[in-house]
């Protein structure tokens, strides 16, 4: 067995009603909170806005609204405009877009330092020392697990975008509350397209070259989770333990991609949000069958002993709750699960976003490299482009 080191959240707070412990949470730091909310979701629910109620109740607390992904202007206006409130604590509520706010906001406010000084690939390379201030995350999505890892994930949208992270162990959330009761209020589609977030997060890390036993078994008790709580979900959003079931999951799935890595789909992902508006969601859903399907064929073809080949076959066992003995038809089986559920979540293909074919060399010359490193296969850029055309 190969050595690993393993990064996780301090302490995590799951069940239903856990939100109240909230107030008490950001005690410990002191009464100065920064909210971190999305742009109109948050204000739809009625225990969100108890929740803020009960937060000004015993502190002082100044809220901002981020709608759709941030970008570093966001963060950076933020950080300049709440910095002489000089929060004791950052608290986001609300999805992905909240999360990777919150986080980075938290990272940045005490020195007021920009985050282009941080972001990988795009900025100006300094070394981040911190200090972080606090920070709690309080997901009400189950999709991109942003709430466990230590990574801020923001996007410039267009011609010459970007999607890039503001990373580092110093970000990673103190408290992460898990309520089931936050999240009823997602639509179907939104509770589709993050749910397959989360699943093509722990299929991608349960496959990754960089994988090791505990990113295995999380992603594999979050594949299960997954397994029959994502239809259910998206079927019926009252439905309390299906509700939990994904939010375990997604918060699973965060743990895993921080320690393990992603893959080909992630790697697609990063150009593909950064120039059209694409969400990130929406990617990974319309995108996971194909880049299975590709993985599995370039294995064959090219790397027979691979050991993801069994964990192919082993996340087939989970999520289509059969023995299936045989590889190849473990394979088959996975992949007609994942094209059902492309199918019954009505995920959209990438021309409605306005991507062509002559956009795709484009798109795979600006792959992720980062995400790229943990697909259990080297893709060629044909290969790549091959699952783009397939979702034109």
């Amino acid at each position: 067995m190969r050595s690993f080191s393993f990064s996780a959240s301090p302490n995590i707070h799951f069940g239903n009603g856990k939100r109240d412990a909230l107030p008490a949470l950001v005690g410990v730091w002191g009464r100065r909170v920064l909210l971190v909310t999305g742009a109109s979701s948050f204000d739809a629910s009625e225990a969100c806005k108890e929740i803020e109620a009960s937060l000004r109740r015993e502190c002082e607390v100044e809220r901002l609204r981020v709608a759709g992904e941030p970008s570093p202007e966001v963060v950076d206006t933020a950080v300049e405009k709440y910095a002489s409130f000089s929060p004791d604590v950052v608290v986001a509520i609300g999805g992905g877009s909240a999360m990777d706010a919150g986080k980075a906001i938290a990272g940045l406010i005490a020195s007021g330092r920009s985050v282009m000084d941080f972001l990988e690939g795009v900025g100006r390379g300094c070394l981040y020392e911190g200090p972080a201030t606090p920070f709690i995350a309080v997901p009400t999505t189950a999709g991109t697990g942003g709430e466990t890892s230590k990574n801020a994930v923001l996007s410039v949208v267009g011609t010459d975008g970007f999607k890039k992270s503001f990373r580092d162990e110093r970000l990673v959330a103190r408290h992460v509350i898990l309520d089931p009761e936050l999240s009823v209020n997602c639509s179907p589609a939104v509770t589709a397209s993050c749910g397959m977030d989360a699943l093509t997060q722990l299929l991608e890390s349960f496959v990754s070259r960089k994988e090791n036993p505990m990113t295995h078994a999380l992603a594999r008790e979050g594949l299960c989770h997954v397994s029959w709580a994502l239809p259910r979900a998206v079927q019926c959003g009252s439905d309390l333990q299906a509700r939990g079931a994904m939010l375990l999951a997604a918060t699973l799935s965060g743990l895993t991609l921080a320690n393990a890595g992603l893959g080909a789909v992630h790697g697609l992902a990063s150009p593909l949000g950064a120039f059209f508006p694409i969400p990130h969601g929406t990617v990974c859903g319309t995108l996971l069958y194909e880049v299975t399907r590709m993985n599995l064929r370039a294995l064959k073809l090219r790397c027979l002993q691979n050991p993801a080949l069994e964990r192919y076959a082993e996340a087939a066992r989970i999520l289509c709750q059969r023995s299936l003995p045989a590889l190849e038809d473990a394979h088959q089986a996975l992949l007609e699960r994942l094209r059902e559920w492309e199918d019954m979540f009505a995920m959209p293909r990438l021309a409605r976003f306005g991507v062509s074919e002559e956009d795709l060399p484009k798109i795979v010359a600006n792959v992720s490299g980062n995400s790229m490193q943990g697909n259990p296969v080297k893709l060629t850029d044909e290969e790549l482009i091959e699952v783009l055309r397939r979702r034109l």
